[in-house]
C-alpha cells in the first residue's frame, strides 16, 4: 500500500474551512499533486481555492460547490471524468443539529457511506481501479457518550462501525482501498459554533465545553495526514487535547 503523500489526488468535503481546509493545507505541504475542495459554501469556497493556488502554485486546488446529499452524482462523475483519478477522498462534511434527526443521519451518517460507496468502487483495484484510500471522519463521540447530542452521537458510532467494517482486512486484500477513521475531539470550528442543541441542553453543553480541553484544527489536520502516512486499513485513531494521533 503506497502511503505517500506525493502526487496524489486528493478529494475533501467539508473543505472551505476549519479542519476540511487544514486537511487541504497538510496533504499539500507534503507535495500532492491536486486538492479538489468540496463544500456547500460557494464564497468561502471560491475564497479558499484562490488563497491556496497563490501560495502552493495555479491549478493545485479545484473548488466544486456541493451539497453531499443531493450532489453525489453530478460532482462525483465530474471528477471522475475531468481527472481520471482519485488517490484520496475525506469525508469531512457534518453538522450538530439536535433539533432534526432526519437531517442529521443524512449528512453525517447517510452521506458519509453514499461517498464512500461510490468511491471505493472507482478505486477498488479488482474492478480496474488503483486502489486508494478513504478517510471518514467521526468524533470522539463516535465512541464515547455526549448526554447533550443523541442525534451527533448516534450517527458518528455509525460511522466509526461502518469504516471499521468496510476497512477490514478481508475486503482491503481484495480491493486494495484503505479506510480509516478520524475521531477528533473538541476543536474550534464552525462546527462546534453553530451547534443547535435542544432548548433545556445549551446551557450545560455550554459549561461543559468549555472545561474541555480545545484544540485548534491546523493541528488535527497536520495529524490526520500524518496517520494517512502510516495507518493501516481498519484502524480508528484519536486526536485531542492537542496530542498526537493514536489508535483507539
Amino acid at each position: 500500500m503506497d502511503k505517500t503523500v506525493n502526487g496524489k489526488t486528493v478529494v475533501v468535503s467539508g473543505a472551505a474551512s476549519g479542519i476540511g481546509y487544514e486537511i487541504i493545507e497538510n496533504f499539500l505541504l507534503r507535495g500532492a499533486k491536486l486538492v479538489i475542495l468540496l463544500d456547500i459554501n460557494e464564497d468561502k469556497g471560491f475564497k479558499a481555492q484562490k488563497a491556496l493556488n497563490e501560495k502552493y502554485g495555479d491549478g493545485k486546488a479545484v473548488f466544486f460547490k456541493c451539497d453531499v446529499i443531493s450532489d453525489l452524482e453530478p460532482v462525483a462523475t465530474k471528477i471522475f471524468n475531468e481527472f481520471h483519478q482519485v488517490d484520496v477522498l475525506v469525508n469531512n462534511a457534518g453538522i450538530v443539529d439536535e433539533t432534526s434527526y432526519l437531517k442529521t443521519i443524512e449528512i453525517n451518517l447517510t452521506a458519509v457511506i453514499a461517498w464512500t460507496e461510490k468511491f471505493y468502487e472507482y478505486m477498488r483495484k479488482d474492478k480496474e481501479g488503483n486502489g486508494g484510500t478513504i478517510i471518514n471522519i467521526s468524533s470522539i463521540y463516535g465512541y464515547r457518550i455526549t448526554e447533550y447530542a443523541p442525534f451527533y452521537n448516534a450517527t458518528n458510532f455509525g460511522v466509526l462501525g461502518y469504516s471499521k467494517s468496510l476497512g477490514h482486512p478481508f475486503h482491503f486484500e481484495k480491493t486494495g482501498v484503505r479506510v480509516l477513521t478520524i475521531c477528533p475531539g473538541v476543536t474550534r470550528t464552525n462546527l462546534l459554533y453553530s451547534s443547535k442543541l435542544r432548548d433545556n441542553l445549551l446551557t450545560p453543553f455550554t459549561i461543559d465545553a468549555h472545561q474541555k480541553d480545545w484544540q485548534d484544527s491546523d493541528i488535527v489536520g497536520r495529524e490526520i495526514v500524518e496517520v494517512f502516512q502510516k495507518a493501516d486499513s481498519g484502524s480508528a485513531w484519536v486526536i485531542e487535547c492537542s496530542l498526537p494521533a493514536e489508535e483507539i
